[in-house]
């Protein structure tokens, strides 16, 4: 089948069966499942490069599975996803690849036979070229004794990512340098981060593809403004670009550029020079090996039959728990204090892929698309929200991680973490039926749970390529582009007309809100 031709899930045999199945078995009951099939953990979990994954307290059995298996081959999703590694222009509306996975392939020994294609090898060597330059500039530096702490300065991909991998990586970072983050507009972020810093001791990363992203030039500017005030001296030394635009970056002082290519969207970029920050964080040994886990799970979704493919088989879950049983949101709930922001960060890799409208052709699409992503550690959430997610309204799947071995010498505390983890999954499905009241619990509530045996570069590697994959799955049987953004582009068209406006008060031609509002706000602007 040819990926462009492809069919939309819901217009096919395959989509009206699956619905058709779940109608027969509307009252699903995980905890009967479980007492009929003595297999069915093992039916519904599987090991995959550096992780293991357990879906077996879905409210799924393996019939449905099957169908949703015979549906993803009637709607080409196997010929979508060569597409992707061939470099295809699978980002549709832009007429672009998306060819993130080629940012992991090794210079030798891909575990994908024949790839990267001969068609591939001048990309990919450029590629090389780029990786090989950013790690020796890591490495520099790392060993550079003046420069005790490092700003990356961006927005979206240019900070979700490095920013969560950084954090959850914190173990691996040796004698480097402290890195810090700043995203934010809000300067009140910027003039914290500095608060502490050495003009001299600091160096910069400023992170924008075209270099005129508003957030990230306000904060850079800035950033270089107190650099200088400070008595900074020799801003090509401590200001980096990490950009395309390398006249732009050459103009606001920077002589160091890292570039990448138009094929890298923002939310698949740590991959990239845009994961610099880790790179100067983790080493260059460090960061390989994020490529090389990240690599491995790329070789499993493109050569392991659907059947025993995770990625896939947690797409399709996904797209089950979302249009055929109807629930609006997952929460993911890490329970390893170095993954606080993985919940951000797959905010933006899931609601900014999958949060479309109309499909492919421009049709309004039947179904709902990406589910609302939220969430926070363990066990914090569970002094927070657990209370809805045991006894609230809603029925909201609850992801699961857990890290089985620590990086902390402190008794008592893994084993009671772990512990938790456990309890909380165990508690939303079996429930508590012996008490009335306010102390009943329904139980039957469906979660997921990802275990690592260890969070390392490697392992956090492959943990990131399998969201990646499993977010390309379920956009591509709902029929979408999951690599543009065009929601986000409305926003800030309006907000360069406003901007002046709070300077000037003109509220000409605006809506009654907004003109009232900035009637209120334009007197704390009149000095501005």
């Amino acid at each position: 089948m040819d990926w462009r031709e492809r069919p939309r899930c819901d217009e096919t045999p395959e989509w009206a069966a699956l619905t058709r199945l779940a109608a027969a078995q509307p009252d699903f009951d995980v905890r009967a499942a479980f007492a009929r099939d003595p297999e069915r953990f093992a039916r519904l979990s599987q090991g995959a490069p550096e992780l293991f994954a357990d879906w077996s307290r879905s409210r799924i059995d393996a019939a449905a599975e099957a169908q949703l298996l015979a549906l993803a081959r009637a709607c080409g999703l196997e010929a979508h996803r060569d597409a992707l590694f061939a470099g295809e222009p699978v980002n549709t509306t832009e007429g672009r690849a998306a060819l993130h996975p080629l940012l992991r392939a090794p210079a030798v020994g891909s575990a994908i036979a024949g790839w990267p294609t001969p068609a591939l090898a001048p990309l990919h060597r450029a590629v090389l070229e780029t990786l090989e330059r950013m790690l020796a500039y890591a490495e520099a530096v790392r060993a550079d004794p003046d420069m005790t702490d490092v700003v990356n300065i961006g927005i979206g991909g240019s900070d979700l990512g490095p920013r969560m991998a950084v954090q959850a990586l914190a173990a691996w970072g040796g004698t480097g340098p402290r890195v810090h983050f700043v995203s934010n507009l809000d300067g009140h972020e910027l003039a914290q981060t500095l608060a502490g810093l050495a003009p001299e001791r600091t160096l910069f990363l400023v992170v924008s593809k075209t270099f005129t992203t508003l957030e990230t030039l306000t904060n850079a500017h800035s950033a270089r403004d107190w650099f200088l005030a400070q008595g900074g001296r020799d801003v090509a030394r401590h200001f980096v670009g990490i950009t395309t635009a390398v006249e732009a970056a050459r103009a606001f002082g920077i002589e160091t550029t890292f570039g990448f290519w138009d094929w890298v969207g923002g939310r698949y970029s740590v991959w990239s020079a845009v994961g610099l920050a880790l790179a100067i964080a983790i080493g260059a040994e460090g960061f390989r090996a994020f490529l090389a886990g990240a690599h491995a799970m790329d070789a499993h979704f493109c050569t392991a039959p659907l059947e025993a493919n995770l990625p896939a088989r947690l797409g399709l879950l996904d797209l089950w728990n979302r249009d055929v049983l109807g629930f609006g949101s997952r929460c993911v709930a890490p329970y390893h204090a170095g993954l606080a922001r993985l919940p951000a960060y797959l905010q933006q890799l899931e609601m900014e892929s999958n949060g479309k409208r109309v499909d492919l052709r421009g049709r309004a699409l039947t179904l709902p698309t990406s589910p609302v992503v939220w969430g926070e550690p363990g066990t914090n959430g569970q002094h927070a929200f657990f209370q809805l997610l045991h006894q609230g309204t809603d029925v909201i799947p609850v992801e699961f991680l857990a890290v089985a071995r620590a990086r902390h010498g402190l008794v008592g505390h893994h084993a009671g973490l772990i512990a938790n983890a456990l309890a909380q999954a165990r508690a939303l499905m079996v429930g508590q039926a012996d008490a009335g009241g306010h102390r009943h619990f329904p139980g039957n509530r469906p979660s997921s749970f990802l275990l690592l045996e260890d969070l390392t570069p490697r392992s956090l590697g492959a943990l990131l390529a399998l969201y990646e994959h499993r977010v390309f799955v379920s956009g591509s049987l709902w029929g979408i582009d999951s690599f543009d953004q065009w929601g986000v582009e409305l926003g800030k068209a309006l907000a360069r007309d406003l901007t002046p406006r709070l300077l000037s008060g003109d509220v000409t031609g605006l809506d009654a809100a907004t003109a009232g509002l900035i009637g209120r706000l334009a007197p704390f602007f009149e000095n501005n």
